[in-house]
């Protein structure tokens, strides 16, 4: 970018100084910010942006869609967040009613409130057709997670576009395509790079596990009952989305079976993402054998902020779908195994239009396979079994870890763009060009 905001105008907007005559005081005008994420990643996004422009003004008004963690950021959320969670082609088209009366009452909702900005919080195949109706009428859109034109249909540009004015992006190698049709993209990093528990990693990993047992009921009786009959703990990460439970679970199970032949001191934890979750997972594990319910803990803990982390950075290994978990994974220095399964259909079509060879981050990262996966066909429970079981060798484990480290440096490195002030910058740019 070859132009900025000068201090004034940071100094300005920090102060809150738009204002408008009202007899021979001075009124200041909020900023309306309109704000859409799809899915329980796209909510932890929303809430650290929104903190973040909270810190630097205090008469925000959000409005949109979000869950628990933007709400408390003071989001007025239009309806739940899990009404736009769908994922793959097959599933989308299932729910397309919904989601385009979905659209309409949201964009209704926008005008009302007359928003100046609207940030979608990845889920672009939503966000961004919100954002081509916006943007003619003078909102100021930015999307926030870029599409995957890195990965495939790069032809998208041209939608992409029409819809936005700036796209803030996760990861470096995500701007080289916005740099050929140049247009606007800012490299932030993913909030995680900053809110990752560093503590967590300074921490010998037994102290790890004890802290996370001795503030929850349901691992101390879990690990009392087994005493010291623990050779390894596995935390188990099957998804947020229903659907990704329901598909990649049942897998991760017939794994875990195999497993505790072989080694039956092995342990599993899977953290759950809210009771409703744990509800759902614990309704599959039901279905299981007396001797595999009994090597696993299903847990959710909303007194203990990050607990999915903790829970990650307390096990050896990590056992996961594909998704933001892999970069925690990686953040957090512990190896893993992905696990991950479309419908069979999405898969297909998937396979032809994509063109990376990986679906874990760490790998995408690294431009090579650090991390195993296990996809489609062969994430079966022979291969799981065989997968972890070579990764729990020293040696291996060893070799994993290195690169993991090594990634997450480069990465750190390169991502060090603050994603408010990005938005603010690029802002300021366009109204002194509208002007």
């Amino acid at each position: 970018m070859t132009d900025s905001a000068t201090p004034d105008q940071y100094h300005n907007f920090i102060d809150q100084t738009e204002t408008e005559p009202q007899g021979a005081e001075l009124q200041t005008v909020p900023l309306v910010i309109g704000i859409v994420a799809g899915e329980v990643s796209g909510d932890s996004l929303g809430a650290d942006f929104m903190q973040q422009m909270n810190n630097l003004r205090d008469d925000i008004v959000w409005v949109g869609v979000g869950g628990t963690k933007m709400k408390a950021q003071g989001l007025q959320s239009i309806f739940p967040l899990e009404r736009l969670a769908v994922m793959g082609l097959v599933e989308v088209m299932a729910q397309l009613p919904d989601l385009l009366k979905a659209r309409r009452e949201l964009l209704s909702a926008f005008k009302a409130a007359e928003i100046d900005w609207f940030i979608g919080i990845d889920a672009p195949d939503f966000n961004l057709r919100v954002a081509k109706k916006l943007k003619p009428q003078g909102v100021f859109c930015v999307q926030y997670v870029s599409p995957s034109i890195w990965a495939w249909r790069e032809s998208r540009i041209h939608n992409i576009k029409a819809a936005t004015d700036l796209v803030l992006c996760l990861f470096p190698f995500e701007l080289s395509v916005y740099e050929r049709h140049n247009h606007p993209a800012i490299c932030v990093g993913h909030p995680l790079l900053r809110t990752i528990d560093q503590t967590l990693l300074e921490t010998p990993i037994n102290q790890r596990r004890s802290e996370l047992v001795w503030h929850n009921d349901g691992l101390q009786q879990f690990f009392i009952e087994r005493f010291d009959d623990v050779s390894q703990l596995i935390c188990v990460m099957p998804g947020s989305r229903r659907g990704e439970i329901t598909a990649i679970l049942p897998l991760m199970l017939d794994g875990i079976q195999k497993l505790i032949l072989l080694d039956p001191k092995l342990c599993f934890i899977i953290p759950t993402v809210d009771q409703n979750h744990q509800y759902i997972v614990q309704d599959v594990i039901d279905q299981r054998s007396e001797q595999l319910r009994a090597a696993i803990v299903v847990v959710y803990d909303d007194s203990q902020p990050a607990f999915s982390q903790q829970a990650m950075a307390a096990s050896d290994i990590v056992m996961l779908a594909s998704g933001t978990a892999t970069l925690e994974a990686m953040l957090l220095e512990r190896p893993m195994v992905v696990v991950y399964q479309l419908n069979t259909l999405t898969y297909q079509i998937a396979k032809r239009l994509v063109k990376v060879p990986y679906v874990a981050l760490p790998n995408i990262l690294a431009d090579t396979a650090i991390v195993p996966e296990l996809i489609q066909e062969q994430a079966s429970g022979d291969n799981i079994c065989r997968t972890v079981m070579r990764l729990l060798q020293p040696r291996a484990y060893a070799e994993q870890l290195k690169d993991l480290v090594a990634t997450k440096h480069l990465l750190q490195q390169q991502s060090n763009h603050d994603p408010a002030n990005s938005v603010i910058e690029q802002w300021f740019i366009q109204e002194k060009y509208r002007v």
